[in-house]
């Protein structure tokens, strides 16, 4: 990375056209000196250099306007992501609730088919033991 004098990407500069004074907001950085000090420059480069910043503000507004529609994009995709995530997880907890019912009755059925084999074969046992008590 750069040094911290010269970080080109930790604030967002802009350049009022008015006054060429540095605005600074927050998130990128254009880096523009401002020379109150330095020569002064003829009326028509003057008139570039309001040229140049003004295509500097209009660019940090591009930008910024960009960040804040892929925000707004990513959120929106984000929310949609959670939303289908719990779809899925309630279809899920759906099927799987379904499945117990299924076991229960299955077993619920099972138990009875087990009441009744048993129960014949008591029948069995006792119909034999009374034929044998007969002879």
């Amino acid at each position: 990375m750069e040094d911290g004098g010269s970080n080109a990407m930790a604030k967002r500069v802009k350049v009022s056209v008015e006054d060429r004074k540095t605005l600074v907001e927050d998130e990128l950085t254009a880096l523009v000196p401002v020379e109150e000090n330095g020569p002064r420059a003829s009326e028509q480069v003057e008139i570039e250099i309001d040229h140049i910043h003004e295509k500097i503000n209009n660019y940090t507004e591009m930008v910024s306007e960009m960040l804040e529609s892929g925000k707004s994009m990513l959120k929106e995709l984000s929310n949609e992501f959670e939303e289908r995530m719990i779809l899925i997880h309630k279809e899920q907890m759906l099927k799987w609730e379904e499945e117990i019912k299924e076991l229960r009755l299955l077993d619920a059925a099972n138990e009875d088919a087990d009441d009744l084999l048993h129960n014949a074969k008591y029948l069995l046992q006792n119909a034999h033991v009374g034929s044998l008590c007969n002879e």
